[in-house]
């Protein structure tokens, strides 16, 4: 005996058309992830490109290089530190252990214009916070290399940022208030400092700088979200329809 079996279908224009607006917005918004996520891919490959190229000198001339085509760069530079106006960079984590970046003006030999380098890493005093480790400053015209980052990172400040001062331990760089308080013509970019002529054996400060995260995989993470959005959306309005068709 034959199975005769019928399938009907039946679905208002209403839910139709809600289906439609959310399945194209689902597709068009994971899209744009994706394009997002294709962009930050991109640029992580013209960071590794810059880093792995050769140090340029950065030197007078230089200073007037594009500062977004510059981003990343690997760079060499000749002068002397500024030790007086060595400063800190609080709640920087290493490894879970808090700690403090050490930020120091750089004079370029042969250029009226002074860089801050952020010179690595130390660990916090944890029984007294206003202590700083012992670490040592270079003397007189060093070389050092490192890449050029348009800014030194942002963490959560509570409160207004106070005066800036030789010493003093901050939360966030602001380069234009630095130069005003010190009274040097600053970069407007820091350098992350790598290596120098010497490794200045025994400064106790760790050059082990965290990568940018640029948020590749999440963006990944949200396109995969927006379009299983859109397919479960036309899976809904299926499934209710053929329900609604049996009845």
């Amino acid at each position: 005996m034959p199975i005769n079996l019928k399938f009907r279908f039946k679905g208002r224009k209403v839910a139709l058309a809600a289906t439609v607006l959310l399945a194209v917005s689902g597709i068009l918004l994971g899209n744009w992830q994706t394009r997002r996520g294709d962009d930050k891919e991109a640029m992580q490959a013209r960071m590794a490109a810059r880093q792995a190229a050769p140090a340029v000198t950065l030197d007078d001339k230089a200073l007037l290089l594009d500062l977004v085509q510059g981003e990343y760069r690997r760079v060499r530079l000749q002068g002397q530190f500024v030790a007086g106006w060595t400063t800190y960079l609080d709640n920087r984590p290493y490894n879970d252990v808090a700690g403090l970046y050490v930020l120091t003006p750089f004079k370029i030999a042969g250029a009226e214009a002074a860089v801050l380098v952020e010179r690595g890493w130390i660990p916090r005093d944890l029984n007294e916070r206003s202590k700083v480790p012992e670490f040592s400053t270079p003397d007189g015209t060093v070389t050092i290399e490192g890449i050029i980052r348009l800014g030194a990172g942002h963490v959560l400040q509570l409160g207004s940022a106070e005066a800036i001062r030789p010493g003093i331990m901050m939360q966030n760089l602001d380069i234009a208030a630095y130069a005003k308080a010190s009274g040097m013509r600053l970069m407007p970019f820091v350098i992350e400092q790598q290596t120098g002529a010497q490794h200045y054996a025994g400064d106790n400060l760790v050059r082990d700088w965290p990568a940018p995260a640029l948020g590749v995989e999440r963006h990944r993470g949200y396109a995969v979200q927006w379009y299983a959005l859109a397919l479960m959306v036309v899976i809904f309005f299926v499934v209710t329809g053929f329900r609604s068709g049996k009845k």
